[in-house]
This record gives C-alpha cells, structure tokens and sequence, in this order.
C-alpha cells in the first residue's frame, strides 16, 4: 500500500466555511496532460533504467486553478510528480516514498487528505464528539460527517490514478505538501526525494531519484539570474 495521498484516508469534517464555496466553478477545469518527465524544468533520469521522474511544482494558486480549494493559501504545496517509463518492465509505485526536502533538511511526507482536511477546516470538527458510556468505559468518538467533496474529487481528478507504470509510457499525479513551517519560498535550496520505486514482480528496486528545484526557480518568469563565477585570473 503506497504511502502519502495514494491511499483513500477516511477523514471527516465538522465545518464547511463559505470561504471555500467560490472555488467550485474549478470543477470543470481540467488539469494539463502530462507530458514525458524528460521535458519539464526539473527531472532526473537513469539511463541505465530507462526511467526518469520529474517534479512540477505549482506556488501560484494562478497556475493551478483548476483545483476546487485554495491550498496553497493554507500552507499546502502541490507538486506533480511525473514517472516516464521507457523500459520494457511495468514499474511499481506500491511501496514508493515522495519526500520534500527543505534548504534545512526537514523530511515531508506527502499529506494524507487526513492532513488537508484538518488544515483547510475545524480541527474542532475533525476531533469529532465524544459520547459518553457507562463506567468504566471510554467515551467513544463520533464524527458527524465524511471528508470533504471537494478534497476526493481533486484526488480523483488531479491525482494518482493507479500505481503502476506501464512500460513505455507515463504516469502522473499531484501530490501536497506542508510547507507552512518552511522559510520562503519553501522550494530554495529543497528538493524532491523518490525511493523505493520498483519492478512490478518485486525482482529489482531502482536507484533513487533526487529531483532539485533551484533549476525550477531559476526558470521562473521575473527570477533573477544565478550571477556567473567570476575567474580571479582576469
């Protein structure tokens, strides 16, 4: 079972706030296919595997406004993450681990929507109530309503549709990250870490993969150029 926003977590919700409600014209929006991971800003290949991943992160609610809750706005970071697979063995994404890496070396996992839920809403709500039993019982817990719509439906739509990669093509999907801890922009000196991606039999585990994102920075409309190293013999 795959870690971080692959899994479906039942998650629940106390408060729906109408902060949110604008964002569901989004739900007609279609995210940009993805294109092979050798041609975005940010990717490292293996040649020798025949498999490259790349990261696309989105740090402007602008550039990713197909999605129905504002995200970035509550600290969350989404990234798409892209596995091109140009070998002839299926890739599995079963066991794979996708870690932020700050400037500072803080380890991300990616968020569970257990993890959105309770930064977009009430965590007063997410608690739940607790209902009382007779001695010497503990109360039990009792959460009035599921996890948000509007969260399912993004993972439905923008992220992971499957944990296998097919080979000869490519397989994408965002995932989010906490970053409202980080220093900004979160994305200096940070990188994107990819383990444990391995063949569908389970024979052979690939090399991880470190996807930095400086370059993507570097790239950006209005960044300012890395100056150039000046040689002292001149």
């Amino acid at each position: 079972m795959m870690s971080h926003r692959f899994p479906r977590t039942s998650i629940l919700l106390a408060t729906t706030t109408c902060l949110f409600a604008a964002n569901l014209l989004a739900a007609d929006k279609k995210a940009p296919p993805p294109k092979p991971a050798n041609q975005y800003v940010t990717f490292d290949a293996h040649p020798n595997e025949h498999v490259t991943v790349a990261a696309d992160p989105c740090d402007d609610p602008k550039d990713c406004d197909f999605f129905r809750l504002p995200y970035i706005q509550h600290g969350m970071l989404p990234i798409r993450v892209i596995f091109t697979n140009d070998s002839d063995t299926a890739l599995s994404l079963d066991d794979a681990r996708i870690q932020f890496i700050s400037i500072n070396n803080d380890k991300i996992p990616a968020a569970t929507d257990d993890d959105i839920q309770r930064r977009l809403f009430s965590t007063k709500g997410t608690a739940g109530r607790k209902i009382p039993l007779p001695m010497p019982l503990p109360p039990i817990t009792v959460h009035d309503k599921p996890v948000d719509k509007q969260i399912t439906k993004d993972d439905t739509d923008f992220g992971f549709n499957g944990t296998t990669v097919n080979p000869h093509s490519t397989l994408a999907g965002y995932l989010f990250y906490d970053v409202r801890q980080l220093d900004d922009p979160a994305l200096k000196g940070a990188e994107l870490y990819v383990k444990m991606v391995h063949t569908v039999d389970g024979k052979k585990q690939l090399f991880d993969f470190n996807i930095p994102f400086d370059k993507w920075l570097a790239a950006q409309p209005g960044a300012t150029p890395t100056p150039k190293p000046t040689n002292p013999s001149e």
